[in-house]
């Protein structure tokens, strides 16, 4: 309990056996949202502190353990589903009340300091039906990535009532990770034949795995691939990442679909980390050239939303990975000019300088 000496009582403060010990089920309604959770975090800092100060000795003897609650509440109001840090917080909450107790009363102790304590007690009993009901829905979620890892479900249903495109409107489909997948491009784009084809967090393995049903099937004239962050973020190596873009593009005109891939976003904040602005444009530069040297369509992102350091710009992004309404706004002309450059390319083959400038690319 990092330097606070707890009653031999709290054995059952161990987290294996405290969570073995947790139901299977949960109360309707347990689980907490992820306000609910930021909530309940800033009230049990804010309800221990103000009963640390009501006994005597309490706040001198608590000190380090009120510390140490502060900082899981705050690493657990950025990772609302942690199961770790949410069991975290309950143990050291368990912690608190048992040293509290250890402790007498004054002669004279205000009714409001008694409803605290009883208020902390609500807030403990709360959190742990919130975390029984947190690992029933993680396990939950948990079975279905197993089941299904490279989420071939999420569009099935979709796909079967995707009608054959018309000649006169071509079809794009639009597949990538969080950046794609948060962009409403039928919306953005009307008039258009644009199929979303994003889900969050995804790396170039699962799209490739899912690139015949969520792609291809759909016949579309040409596949725009946004594609490669997650991977860094993973810890794949850039090769591993330029061997599943290079197999996107054979599958792709294997069954004549045109190929189209676009440059990684900057990233800014704790992203960079493991995403830096190195990692990013070495990659950038294999796609780039990897488009010249495949005749396909390269869609340069990345110039207009980088700034001089290689990070997202600031106004562009509200946490520092996908755009915000401005940041889309920015990449939609781009978009828009890629696809264009696709319907010139398809429409008149020309020779190499041309389809070079018609790419968007230089061959210098």
């Amino acid at each position: 309990m990092r330097g606070v000496s707890v009653p031999s009582g709290l054995g059952a403060l161990a987290l294996l056996p405290f969570a073995l010990c947790l139901q299977a089920e949960s109360p309707p309604n347990a689980l907490l949202s992820g306000p609910e959770v930021q909530i309940t975090a800033t009230h049990i800092v804010q309800l221990m502190d103000s009963t640390a100060a009501s006994v005597p000795g309490l706040a001198r003897a608590t000190e380090v353990l009120r510390q140490s609650v502060q900082t899981t509440a705050a690493a657990l109001s950025k990772s609302l589903r942690d199961e770790s840090l949410t069991l975290q917080l309950m143990n050291e909450l368990r912690g608190y009340l048992a040293l509290a107790e250890s402790f007498p009363r004054p002669d004279f102790f205000p009714p409001s300091a008694s409803q605290q304590f009883l208020a902390l007690q609500d807030e403990q009993q709360r959190l742990d039906r919130h975390f029984q009901a947190l690992l029933v829905r993680n396990q939950s979620d948990l079975r279905a990535a197993e089941a299904d890892p490279n989420t071939l479900k999420r569009y099935g249903a979709l796909n079967a009532k995707v009608t054959p495109p018309t000649p006169s409107l071509p079809r794009f489909v639009f597949i990538g990770d969080s950046v794609i997948d948060s962009w409403k491009l039928n919306e953005y784009f009307a008039g258009n034949d644009f199929v979303n084809r994003g889900i969050s967090g995804q790396t170039t393995t699962q799209m490739l795995a899912r690139f015949l049903a969520d792609v291809v099937a759909l016949r579309p004239l040409a596949v725009f691939v946004l594609a490669g962050s997650n991977d860094l973020a993973a810890g794949m190596t850039p090769s591993s990442v330029a061997d599943n873009l290079v197999m996107m593009g054979d599958v792709a005109k294997a069954h004549s679909v045109e190929p189209v891939f676009a440059s990684l976003l900057p990233v800014g904040g704790d992203a960079a980390k493991m995403r830096t602005p190195e990692s990013i444009q070495k990659l950038n530069t294999w796609i780039r050239n990897f488009c010249i040297r495949e005749n396909y369509v390269y869609v340069d992102y990345y110039t207009a939303m980088a700034d001089s350091r290689g990070f997202m710009k600031a106004d562009l992004s509200d946490d520092g990975v996908n755009p915000n309404a401005r940041g889309y706004r920015v990449m939609a002309p781009i978009l828009l000019d890629g696809v264009e450059r696709v319907r010139e390319l398809v429409a008149s083959p020309a020779d190499d300088l041309t389809k070079a400038r018609r790419r968007g690319l230089s061959l210098r």
